[in-house]
């Protein structure tokens, strides 16, 4: 399926996420007959003309199915729902003091608030990475890292560790 980050496909068929079906339909219709090829002639046809009319069928074929309308649209959803967040500092794991007591990691934030990372949850970010990224990459990006929040206030950091130390470990 397309990434929604690359293209809004309602956009490519001028249309929009409340449309109905039928009225998706209709503007595919539309813009199927002003692009397709064989309605363009010789003179118009162009490299551009066929990949517009491309374009159109793949957000059809997407857009035109109940199942992948619905797929397409949640994973939309979620594109938008993601926030960047406003990073303050970046900090080192190894840098960040054990806390016994609360079993996790942590580093104290100028409000007084804490930020605070466990040993799981570094241990499960960690096998995601080597997981999602085969080894040649883990080779070249030395660092992983998570964005951890302010219990307090609303800063946010960036916890790094190194990616090497964690791979000798694992095995």
């Amino acid at each position: 399926m397309c990434d929604p980050e690359q293209e809004d496909l309602y956009a490519v068929l001028g249309a929009s996420p409340s449309d109905s079906p039928q009225q998706l339909r209709h503007r595919y219709q539309q813009l199927a007959l002003k692009y397709h090829p064989d309605r363009l002639g010789d003179e118009h046809w162009s490299e551009s003309g066929v990949k517009k009319f491309l374009e159109i069928d793949a957000a059809w074929k997407i857009l035109g199915d109940q199942t992948t309308r619905r797929q397409y649209d949640m994973q939309r959803r979620a594109q938008e729902l993601k926030q960047n967040w406003a990073v303050d500092s970046t900090v080192y794991l190894e840098d960040m003091p054990w806390d016994p007591d609360d079993c996790e990691y942590t580093y104290y934030c100028r409000c007084g608030g804490r930020f605070s990372v466990s040993k799981e949850v570094v241990e499960e970010e960690t096998q995601r990475m080597l997981e999602v990224h085969n080894e040649d990459e883990m080779h070249t990006r030395q660092h992983s890292g998570m964005l951890v929040c302010c219990n307090t206030c609303s800063l946010t950091i960036f916890v790094t560790w190194s990616l090497n130390n964690k791979m000798q470990m694992s095995k």
